[in-house]
């Protein structure tokens, strides 16, 4: 058993399809929204169907906040080391530190000859593989003196200048399988992405490859835990289990915390675009996963008896709840371990002040939900589960008093539009205009991710489980639709802003109808079904 006790990542693979590129964008914010570390690309400039990855990067770089950023891996044939150093120390830069450089040697040798590389042997490529990585490491040595220089079978640099430096010590991951490749990546590399498809015989082939890591370390004077070993993952969430990372989420956090305490791997990247997953990973199996090696680590092994969210004690028991939404906050109590009876979780109430005086429907008219059992007793996870609604309805609101605040800025840029620098004026107009656009689209997309998922997959099961919900969930359906035209409103109050600046009041006036439309139907939701959602789960076998 090797823990080489690196901090835990978790990470989203995301297809970078050049088809719904906006669906792209959605996505890598739903990664950040939903709590991940990471978030990477598959690198194949060759492939017209894919957004150009490190364009894709830069773009997201701009348009998240907190996450970081790679490529997974980026393909070394087509990126020439000293501009590839500088792009990624200058990426660092703007993102505040944000960016990690994850490195491959090249796979489809047709296709990036095609493309205008050079086809080398497996042998070639290692070589040109650590020539690279000591040409970008050089580059961002800005602080020695003199030139870049190497002098390399694939690769010379005779005095490039150095720099800029990253803003934070960027690691480079590589992808290896091989033998030769492994032991450079314990040489020289700063982390192990392999993709636990590519391994025959799954994690019981790590403990071989991890020794050649080691050994390439060991060789370089390294300690081998300075090498981070990742692991790109796959697999289903479903509510019983049927194999390796098929099952619910609490088998994915036994069977990830296997992989951390048995083979040291301290980063899993999930490879999957679908939203439900990506939640049930950052927020379910990501915290679970933290939660038991920290306790293993600590030399506790009580914690690591259940996963989170079971109770390990009896009821009383103090410790402090795991699981979907982690810590309480916001509205919701402090709940203990053990039995608690009555949900601590507040639904949050409709304004009282609206925007607009256009109803799109008579919320006199909405169904109500039947009462929760007498007596019915909501455990920890239980209370977290009920709360996770509140907190991804807590972060639509947020987004939408944004995208209020930006309004407001372009107004004033409209105001100011008239003076001694007009012009100039309404080109910071036309920017914000884009910028609003651009912010806009990525919010609805979130919104419409959102009540796909509700149509989809928990709505159906809330149906199954409680037939007494139809009613409810009927009107929810209904008024997802509703709001789905509003969004389409503020898409065409856009397009027509855009063309005439001048008509910002339509856009005021659609976001307003789209403040109160969807305001009052989160409010609604939480009202009716944050309890439901205690007692059966998201999907069946969650709770």
């Amino acid at each position: 058993m090797t823990d080489y006790g690196n901090e835990l990542l978790f990470g989203g693979f995301l297809t970078p399809d050049a088809r719904q590129p906006d669906q792209v964008v959605a996505r890598a914010r739903l990664c950040e929204q939903a709590g991940l570390d990471l978030l990477t690309f598959q690198d194949h400039p060759y492939q017209p169907g894919f957004l150009d990855t490190w364009t894709l990067m830069s773009y997201l770089a701009a348009a998240t906040s907190r996450i970081r950023l790679a490529g997974n891996v980026l393909n070394l044939p087509l990126r020439q080391p000293v501009v590839l150093a500088r792009s990624v120390a200058s990426l660092d830069l703007l993102s505040g530190g944000r960016v990690e450089l994850g490195l491959g040697t090249g796979a489809f040798w047709d296709a990036i000859e095609a493309n205008g590389g050079r086809r080398l042997t497996p042998g070639q490529a290692v070589d040109a593989l650590d020539e690279a990585i000591r040409i970008i490491r050089e580059v961002w040595a800005a602080d020695r003196r003199g030139g870049v220089r190497v002098d390399g079978e694939h690769y010379r640099v005779v005095g490039a200048k150095r720099g800029p430096a990253p803003a934070h010590p960027v690691g480079i991951w590589v992808g290896a399988y091989k033998p030769r490749l492994l032991r450079l990546v314990g040489r020289t590399a700063d982390g192990w992405l392999p993709s636990l498809a590519y391994l025959p015989n799954g994690p019981a082939d790590l403990a071989g490859l991890n020794a050649l890591v080691d050994e390439g370390a060991a060789a370089a004077g390294r300690d081998p835990a300075e090498v981070r070993r990742l692991l790109n993952v796959s697999g289903r969430f479903t509510g019983t289990g049927a194999g390796f990372l098929d099952g619910p989420p609490r088998q994915w956090v036994r069977e990830l915390t296997d992989l951390v305490l048995e083979h040291g791997t301290s980063g899993f990247v999930l490879g999957t675009d679908d939203p439900a997953s990506i939640q049930l990973f950052a927020q379910e199996v990501a915290p679970g996963v933290r939660e038991l090696v920290a306790a293993e680590r600590a030399g506790s092994t009580a914690p690591a008896a259940a996963p989170p969210g079971e109770s390990t004690g009896p009821a009383g028991d103090t410790t402090e709840p795991t699981g979907t939404a982690g810590a309480p906050q916001g509205r919701r109590e402090t709940v203990r371990v053990g039995s608690v009876a009555g949900l601590a979780v507040t639904p949050t109430p409709a304004p009282e002040v609206r925007h607009s005086d256009h109803r799109l429907w008579d919320e006199s008219t909405r169904p109500v939900a039947p009462p929760a059992p007498t007596g019915h007793v909501y455990s920890p996870q239980a209370q977290a589960v009920g709360g996770h609604l509140v907190d991804v309805h807590d972060h639509l609101r947020r987004e939408l008093g944004e995208i209020r605040d930006l309004l407001d800025q372009v107004r004033r840029g409209v105001v100011s539009a008239g003076d001694a620098r007009g012009v100039l004026n309404r080109m910071t107009l036309r920017q914000n205009n884009w910028t609003l656009g651009a912010y806009c689209a990525a919010y609805c997309t979130l919104v419409t991710q959102h009540h796909g998922l509700e149509d989809d997959a928990i709505f159906p099961h809330l149906r199954r489980a409680d037939p007494g919900l139809v009613p409810v969930i009927d009107r929810l359906e209904q008024e997802h639709v509703v709001i789905h035209e509003v969004v389409e409103g503020v898409d065409r109050a856009l397009v027509a802003l855009i063309g005439d600046p001048g008509r910002l009041t339509g856009l005021q006036q659609a976001v307003d109808v789209l403040t109160d439309t969807l305001l009052s139907h989160l409010s609604y939701e939480e009202e009716n079904i944050v309890e439901p959602l205690a007692r059966y789960g998201f999907y069946p076998g969650q709770l």
